[in-house]
């Protein structure tokens, strides 16, 4: 198959294909439409995505892993209002684990966000064992105690741990998922940010809970050698994004407001 291959006998030379291809690579000519330039095709899978013929196969976005979406929108406005905001942070866990094959069904979602360019360059890292997430709230906590002169909330945070062993890197939660990319990948904490928030909708509808581990990250993201050490993460890799899950402990009853939407118009 060619890099990007049109069945003549179903395309109908609508040109929609070419009119929503981001980067111009399609074009139309008197025999439908043509690749240009592939080399600066993202592979994001709009041409064959919006062909009502199914008359185009790609061989970086292939027809036969692409699937039917028979009805559009998925969601009424009302059900998909009530769905984002019934995400919370969750910050008590139940001890119970969740299930491997749960977890992977979580983080395979991650996959599907949007990412600048398409370029996506994220990997995940799942921690399950608890004598690692332990040992890694034991490192920011280290960390936490020789960085109290410059940030003296640290100090509630160290005294809670070390006077009444209070989680409150992780808050209990019983698995932690990283997200990593190479050192020096443009976008790559965007592309987390939008990845992990995919997963973090996503876990409300297999009853898990999530919280980003805010904590964690300034460790993380100061270069500390230890953390890094006890990851194991690669000389070229960067922990992006850190999120907790488990199972919630408590079930929320209500949604809450936020402060009023304040926009402008030009």
């Amino acid at each position: 198959m060619g890099f990007i291959e049109v069945n003549q006998e179903h395309c109908t030379q609508c040109g929609i294909c070419a009119d929503v291809c981001p980067t111009r690579v399609l074009v139309m000519s008197s025999n439908g439409p043509e690749a240009i330039g592939s080399e600066v095709c993202i592979a994001c899978g709009h041409c064959v995505a919006v062909c009502p013929q199914k008359a185009l196969d790609h061989e970086k976005a292939p027809l036969a892993k692409q699937m039917a979406l028979t009805e559009f929108p998925v969601l009424s406005a009302q059900e998909a209002q009530v769905f984002l905001r019934s995400r919370r942070s969750i910050r008590k866990y139940k001890e119970r684990s969740v299930p491997h094959e749960q977890l992977l069904q979580l983080i395979e979602i991650v996959r599907f966000a949007p990412t600048a360019s398409n370029s996506q360059g994220v990997s995940y890292i799942i921690i399950e064992n608890k004598e690692c997430i332990e040992k890694l709230i034991e490192v920011v906590i280290e960390w936490m105690e020789s960085q109290i002169s410059v940030h003296w909330s640290f100090l509630l945070h160290v005294k809670a741990y070390r006077e009444d062993k209070k989680d409150t890197i992780f808050r209990g939660a019983p698995h932690i998922i990283l997200a990593t990319a190479d050192k020096g990948f443009p976008r790559g904490r965007e592309n987390t940010v939008f990845s992990l928030a995919y997963l973090e909708l996503y876990a409300t509808t297999l009853g898990l809970g999530s919280c980003w581990a805010g904590l964690f990250e300034m460790c993380a993201f100061s270069g500390y050698k230890p953390l890094l050490e006890l990851l194991k993460i690669p000389a070229g890799k960067e922990i992006t994004g850190t999120v907790m899950v488990g199972y919630p402990q408590y079930k929320y009853q209500r949604l809450v407001d936020r402060n009023p939407l304040d926009v402008n118009w030009m």
